[in-house]
């Protein structure tokens, strides 16, 4: 089988990875993982609450889905873990037939991606276009500041000051050194001054209980039979659909920023092994976090495997050795570091005057549509569909008006050549018909199509009524210059596609 749905050579002993033999690249991979850890908290706290189940359900989640796609996804650096977009997906299923289906939900939705993935579903990626992307990028940048909204109203007066000193910390402190990552230290030190100073503002602790011992695993409480399949299948799918969504377009999004290439496909397959896997450990799932994953990426600097499964290790160590001192930290240290990374996300160019005069209408309409579907949504697998359809309704208009027909009468006036020019396909042919002079036009009719394409059924319908109506007036109609495939194609489907 592909080497791509295994583990990285790195595990199988063949190549020393490159944190081990630099210093600097393992204090980045190590800080970076540290950030990313204090920064799940919270996050798989708030989304237990979404899904509707214990807050260490998604803490857990959290811990497996990142150790594993550490080891068997296509992304190096990218964070998996409980989210905002499966939780949605899958509280219906948990509020109506309890704990134990979810479960079984999140181990099936597992199963279908490793399918999917095999069955080659990453190369659809190729089809989202960029003005797509960057709707996508603008939008995760809008919800994740959005997403701290909340903790910035009705809270006490000293979070603000708090927050703006930890993002005053994140500006300045890479200017005196970036040997520690600026968020960390932004973390701590607003930490210790909340503590030592007693002062009251909402802390890591108020947003639920943080566990005390490791998961284990376990087979999801359910009957297995037919009737709970059909139950649980839907709701994995959609999962299954969500999560690639999701991680496949945030690994695309690491793959611009690092200037590397990953493998899609293995990261399908290692995102449904990550999900397996946290089923029988009783999490509620999860996918590509892109929030964290900037964090990781853009803000820490990482850059490997090792910041993702350290990730999780910390997660879980932060929850289990040092929970009374995580449950301490203030919100607002971790509301300013997801504002800092809300703010680098963000394609600033793609609004600039200048960017916006050169851009072509259509693909600045394609950015707003996606950004505009996410944020009114809060999913972005739905952004990144509209947004694509968009895009092709864009591209078919433009394409379309490409298609254009001239014509040149011999000198004898007993013949007349149509040249036509452009791709011949559903949006174009339905215009072709009416741009022949049926009833002035000499006895013989030579259609060119040397400059032109045939894509589709409905470009050879058209040519065919083209020729009908020459010969009800009693003219021939020659077609020539047709390249291979558009010669096939008519061949095989002219004078086939006549309502019978």
């Amino acid at each position: 089988m592909s080497s791509t749905l295994f583990p990285s050579a790195w595990l199988r002993g063949s190549r020393r990875p490159s944190w081990l033999s630099d210093p600097k690249v393992l204090r980045t991979e190590v800080l970076g993982g540290l950030v990313v850890a204090l920064a799940l908290i919270p996050e798989a706290i708030s989304f237990s609450v979404i899904a509707g189940v214990d807050p260490a359900v998604g803490l857990f989640a959290s811990f497996t889905m990142a150790v594993t796609i550490a080891l068997v996804g296509g992304r190096p650096a990218m964070i998996s873990a409980a989210t905002g977009a499966v939780a949605l997906v899958i509280a219906p299923l948990n509020r109506e037939h309890g704990f134990g289906y979810l479960v079984a939900a999140v181990i099936l939705a597992g199963v279908f991606q490793i399918v999917l993935g095999a069955l080659g579903v990453a190369k659809l990626m190729r089809f989202v276009p960029r003005s797509v992307m960057v709707g996508f990028v603008n939008s995760l940048a809008i919800l994740i500041f959005m997403a701290q909204v909340p903790e910035m109203t009705d809270v006490p007066w000293p979070v603000y000051p708090l927050i703006a000193a930890g993002l005053a910390m994140m500006v300045f402190f890479p200017k005196l050194t970036t040997v520690v990552p600026a968020p960390l230290v932004s973390i701590v030190i607003l930490t210790v001054i909340t503590v030592a100073a007693g002062i009251a503002v909402p802390t890591v602790g108020d947003k639920g209980d943080l566990p005390s011992s490791l998961p284990v695993p376990g087979l999801p409480d359910v009957p297995f039979t037919l009737d709970t399949l059909t139950t649980v299948a839907p709701f994995a799918f959609a999962m299954a659909l969500v999560g690639l969504m999701e991680s496949l377009m945030t690994a695309k999004l690491v793959d611009d920023i690092t200037d590397t290439r990953s493998s899609k496909t293995r990261e399908s397959v290692g995102q449904g092994v990550a999900n397996i896997v946290t089923g029988f450990f009783g999490g509620m799932g999860g996918c590509a976090m892109i929030g964290q994953t900037m964090i990781n990426v853009r803000v820490s600097g990482a850059r490997t495997r090792l910041s993702t499964f350290l990730a999780g290790a910390f997660l879980m160590v932060l929850c289990i050795v040092f929970g009374p001192v995580v449950s301490d930290i203030p919100m607002a240290a971790l509301v300013a570091v997801m504002v800092m990374v809300s703010v680098a996300t963000f394609d600033w160019h793609s609004i600039a005057p200048r960017t916006l005069r050169r851009m072509p209408l259509g693909e600045t309409v394609v950015m707003l549509v996606t950004v505009v579907c996410v944020v009114a949504t809060h999913n972005l697998a739905i952004g990144v569909v509209v947004g694509s359809i968009a895009a092709m309704v864009v591209f078919a208009r433009r394409v379309a008006r490409l298609a254009e027909v001239t014509a040149v009468t011999d000198p004898d006036g007993g013949t007349v050549v149509y040249r036509v020019t452009g791709e011949l396909f559903f949006a174009s042919s339905n215009e072709l018909v009416g741009q022949f002079s049926y009833g002035t036009d000499p006895d013989r009719v030579v259609i060119d199509l040397s400059a032109a394409h045939i894509w589709d059924a409905s470009s050879v319908a058209a040519l065919d009524a083209v020729e009908t109506k020459y010969a009800q007036r009693g003219k021939t109609v020659e077609i020539v210059g047709l390249n291979e495939p558009s010669a096939r194609m008519h061949k095989t489907l002219s004078g086939e596609l006549a309502g019978g």
